[in-house]
């Protein structure tokens, strides 16, 4: 587990606001702010990637947290581009989208030991907080999975919703191999230190057994 910056995994904020308790801790980290780079996982919807990087940024922006600049890496970007921006970032942000097309990218542009080894906040939404793992699943894609940046021993589920019993079916199957955290939306697992704290609601499911997140539980697998 990376101790040396904030790690932050977010499943989705559909109404596009932060939430206080989620706000306030980016506050407290994000006290420098040169730098916020996003890096797409619908790499070639440029569209959209511009799209969503505005608006991810106006989250910050409405909190009080503007960014000096801001900028989105995508299959327009040079991958020397793409090193630079995340070395010199302040925070990587891991947008949402197709996960695995996203890790592809990462690949491709040779931002996995960049990412690893920068000392910049890292976030991730929905797809990205999948990629952020140490393995990760993209369960619409393949059951199988795969490498992801090791960042936490965390295997995220964005969007959980408990009325949803397909999804849980298949988080329920997925959990015989690895465990998951099934995030609803709004929720978010912070960890720095060796210290985590989560906000919102969290689901640990493992070997078909369901739990309410805590910390205490979250590291258990976070560091193993």
């Amino acid at each position: 587990m990376d101790n040396r910056r904030l790690i932050g995994f977010f499943s989705g904020f559909p109404t596009h606001h932060f939430t206080d308790e989620i706000a306030e801790t980016l506050r407290r980290e994000l006290q420098v702010r040169e730098s916020l780079v996003f890096i797409s996982a619908w790499p070639s919807d440029f569209e959209r990637n511009d799209d969503d990087s505005a608006g991810m940024h106006g989250m910050f922006a409405e909190r009080g947290m503007e960014f000096a600049r801001f900028c989105v890496i995508d299959d327009r970007t040079k991958a020397a581009d793409a090193q630079r921006l995340v070395r010199e970032a302040s925070c990587i942000f891991l947008m949402g989208g197709h996960a695995t097309l996203q890790m592809k990218l990462i690949r491709e542009m040779g931002l996995r030991d960049a990412i690893r080894d920068s000392s910049a906040v890292v976030l991730g939404v929905s797809a990205g907080s999948i990629n952020m793992g140490r393995q990760s699943v993209d369960i619409w894609e393949s059951m199988t999975p795969y490498e992801g940046l090791g960042l936490a021993n965390l295997t995220v589920k964005a969007h959980f919703q408990t009325e949803d019993e397909e999804l849980l079916q298949t988080l329920l199957k997925v959990s015989m191999a690895l465990p998951v955290c099934a995030m609803e939306d709004e929720s978010a697992i912070f960890i720095k230190s060796g210290q985590i704290v989560c906000f919102g609601a969290i689901h640990l499911i493992d070997r078909r057994e369901i739990k309410k997140a805590s910390p205490d539980l979250l590291r258990q697998f976070a560091e193993s």
